[in-house]
Order: structure tokens, then sequence, then C-alpha cells
């Protein structure tokens, strides 16, 4: 298997119409993220964008969160293992361009 990258996996997550993984398990993902931390009343890395940010978000801006979330994973050596549980979803798992 090849060793996946950040390119490699935010191309995965954008086939079939892909924008995020479904809230709850958007929520799962960014708890996998390594040295999450409070700064001030913010996260580092940002929250996903669900709760009340779900309805106000753009498909675009959860694109662009989900890619810092892939980011993030990279940066602190979490990558296969954010790969591993992105890639274990399935199609209804994920939301989708025109959902």
């Amino acid at each position: 298997m090849n060793e996946e990258t950040f390119d490699s996996l935010t191309s995965y997550c954008r086939e079939n119409d892909r924008v995020c993984p479904q809230p709850p398990l958007w929520n799962d993902l960014w708890k996998l993220l390594p040295e999450r931390r409070q700064t001030g009343s913010s996260w580092e890395p940002s929250l996903p964008l669900i709760l009340g940010a779900w309805h106000h978000a753009s498909n675009l801006d959860k694109m662009a969160r989900l890619s810092y979330h892939i980011r993030w994973a990279e940066k602190h050596g979490a990558l296969k293992e954010i790969a591993v549980f992105l890639q274990g979803l399935t199609e209804e798992q994920w939301h989708h361009l025109g959902d």
C-alpha cells in the first residue's frame, strides 16, 4: 500500500461529491487529532463545522475545514490514523454536494 499524503487523502475525501463526514463522525475525527488545545474561547485546531455552524457554513467552508484537519493530522504525525478513519466511512456517513 502506498504511503498516504495530504494530497491523496484530500482527493479521496472529494471523490463522489463528498464534502465532509456527517456531524457526529466529524466530531469523532476531530477528537482523534493530536495536540488539540483550547486557546481562550476557541480551539486549535478549529472545531468541525457542526451543531449551529452546520446550517450556516457552505459546502466549500466545510471542505476547507476538513482539509485543515487533514493538514493538522499530517503536521502532527497522525495522517495514517486519520486516513484509516476517513477511508473506513461508508458513503452514507459522508455529507455530499447536493445533500
